[in-house]
């Protein structure tokens, strides 16, 4: 098994300029980003519905490690 990241941009409501990175490990039994791709808007609602007071302003999908650890 394989494992790809969603990554989601978040901003608060209170303050939409203030936005940060969020990353949920995701499990793929083929662990493509297409597989991400496919999972992804039902955990980035899910994801919302915990978090009432951001927003997810964009996402995307990558292999851990793509993108270093700048986050």
């Amino acid at each position: 098994m394989a494992f790809v990241e969603l990554v989601l941009t978040v901003c608060t409501l209170a303050h939409p300029v203030i936005c940060d990175e969020k990353k949920l490990v995701l499990s793929s039994d083929t662990g493509s980003l297409h597989g991400c791709m496919l999972q992804a808007q039902p955990l980035i609602a899910q994801w919302s519905g915990e978090h009432p007071l951001l927003r997810v302003s964009r996402w995307r999908c990558v292999t851990p490690g793509a993108e270093g650890d700048k986050i």
